[in-house]
């Protein structure tokens, strides 16, 4: 023991260990004899635990080996427990070994005499015996040096790396050397971890099915890309091995956000990317993130899309029921405030004409009729209206609107014609027909302010009634026709946008469905589709 540290030498261990033999009662003249062993199985079992381990060893031993070439050394591994699990090296030493009863599956215990294994496992440190520090004497001509590899925690030992070497041709820093490529073994097993787990991860990101993952190296060359990634990006027409090697930064819409984070290695987390293919309109969630190694040096980017189309709209349609809600209150509110005093002004031009025959009284009840029509019109953004169905023939109620408007579509130089390929009876609410009818020829003329044709074709499909209305008027573009409905969206000044909405809610009442088609400077067609009784 070392007075000054209270610390066990090595010479004091030795000594202590030769001493339990002679008092166990072995013959140092004798071979060391092996009482515990691995079972084939067991052996095959622990082999394939420590095959990383063996793997990551064999890697430094060959190097090792391959610059000591002609000089007779051995290199043995062994668990945590001192069973060996393989050597490496000079055959002659292997030989040797062998004679004494050292081979695979044997386990190196105070039992069969002192040993480096045996010490370096019981006090956690690198040993070297040297000739006769062997007990048996058939070990005399070796020297053995054994150095612990620990796992990840770097508490718990692994197992052990030994050297085995003649004693006329060992390096005197053989066990130093030994150290050294413990350590290096370590770490190597630690960084093949860190790197399968970070494989893994990647694995798991990529094989997601529902984000799209793309992962640069610390210069925006992508190094990995998924198959959602690449439809998002609309790359599906590239096959992976293209796109992987290429920059980030050439992809349109998330190469400037790769940069931000190579750059200023910020992350960019919540932002929305917008994909326009063929005029429709995809949105996505991207965040991208800069990842670190151990030394905190930037070592990867990755950046995930997530499809978030379906909440947008249904974001929309909150929105859109929101206005609906104002567009009903504000629409009862109106009416109520105008039916009242229109009411009166109806019972007073009755009573005025019955008493002094007014001129123009039919014009002007007319006039007020139609007020009042409009006035039902926000009623029914209101609140639903108590509907009345009954058996009705289609083109009769298409008749009784085509005749009011027909007037309005002289004065206004508009050809209107009527086509009437198949007429079906429908059950329905006679005067909510009326006023879907009503509502289309009117967006019909106001796209027809210089003019033009109103064509009406009455047909039917697959159990439906077809009320086609078509103009060649104005028209609209994708972007309008799609936000068509919409409460308070509208592409006149005059307008408030309820129009389609009224109709569309009719519709939707009678169990049919409206399909619109348009084309800018062509013109309009709107389908109403009713049941057939």
């Amino acid at each position: 023991m070392d007075i000054t540290t209270g610390i066990l030498t090595d010479e004091t261990i030795i000594k202590a260990s030769n001493q339990h033999c002679i008092d166990q009662g072995l013959d140092p003249e004798q071979l060391p004899i092996y009482t515990r062993w691995y079972s084939e199985e067991v052996l095959s079992s622990q082999l394939s635990v420590y095959s990383e381990v063996i793997e990551v060893i064999d890697f430094f031993v060959n190097k090792f080996l391959s610059s000591v070439k002609g000089n007779p050394i051995l290199v043995a591994i062994t668990d945590d427990a001192g069973y060996l699990l393989a050597f490496k090296g000079d055959p002659t030493i292997i030989d040797l070994v062998g004679q004494v009863g050292i081979k695979e599956g044997v386990q190196l215990n105070k039992e069969v005499g002192t040993n480096s294994i045996t010490l370096c496992l019981e006090y956690k440190r690198p040993f070297q015996l040297k000739g006769q520090d062997h007990f048996h004497k058939i070990l005399h001509r070796l020297v053995c040096c054994t150095a612990p590899f620990y796992k990840e925690d770097g508490r718990e030992i692994l197992g052990t790396i030994s050297f085995m070497a003649d004693i006329d041709v060992a390096h005197p820093h053989l066990l130093p050397l030994l150290c050294t490529m413990a350590d290096s073994i370590e770490r190597e097993i630690l960084l093949r971890r860190g790197n399968a787990e970070l494989q893994l991860l990647n694995r798991i990101l990529l094989d997601t099915n529902y984000l799209g993952v793309i992962i640069t190296d610390e210069l925006g060359t992508i190094v990995n890309i998924n198959e959602n990634c690449l439809t998002m990006l609309h790359l599906d027409g590239e096959y992976q091995e293209s796109v992987i090697g290429a920059s980030v930064f050439e992809i349109r819409n998330v190469g400037p956000y790769f940069q931000h984070v190579i750059l200023l290695q910020e992350a960019c987390a919540g932002l929305e990317v917008i994909q326009e293919s063929n005029g429709l309109f995809e949105h996505y969630m991207l965040d991208v993130l800069p990842v670190y190694d151990s030394n905190a040096c930037l070592a990867r980017v990755i950046g995930s899309l997530r499809n978030i189309t379906e909440i947008k709209k249904t974001e929309e349609v909150l929105r859109n029921t929101e206005k609906l809600v104002v567009a009903g209150q504000l629409a009862m509110s109106i009416a109520h405030e105008i039916r009242n005093p229109l009411t009166t002004v109806k019972g007073m031009l009755q009573l005025a004409n019955k008493n002094s025959h007014l001129l123009h009284y039919d014009i002007i009840m007319s006039e007020v009729e139609r007020m009042n029509l409009i006035v039902s019109e926000f009623l029914i953004l209101g609140k639903p209206q108590a509907a009345h169905y009954k058996i009705e023939q289609c083109s009769t109620i298409l008749q009784e609107v085509l005749s009011i408007f027909a007037i309005q579509v002289e004065m206004n130089n508009i050809s209107l014609n009527t086509q009437i390929h198949y007429d079906a009876k429908i059950v329905c609410d006679r005067n909510q027909i009326k006023q879907i009818f009503l509502n289309i020829l009117r967006n019909s003329m106001e796209a027809l302010p210089f003019g033009g044709n109103i064509t009406v074709d009455l047909d039917m499909d697959d159990g439906f009634q077809m009320i086609t209305f078509t103009d060649n008027g104005e028209g609209m573009n994708q972007e309008v026709l799609e936000r068509l409905g919409e409460p308070f969206h509208t592409t006149r000044g005059d307008g408030n946008g309820l129009g389609i909405m009224i109709v569309k809610k009719i519709v939707s009442a009678h169990r049919g469905r409206v399909a619109i088609v348009s084309e800018e400077r062509v013109g309009t067609a709107v389908t109403i589709y009713l049941p057939i009784k």
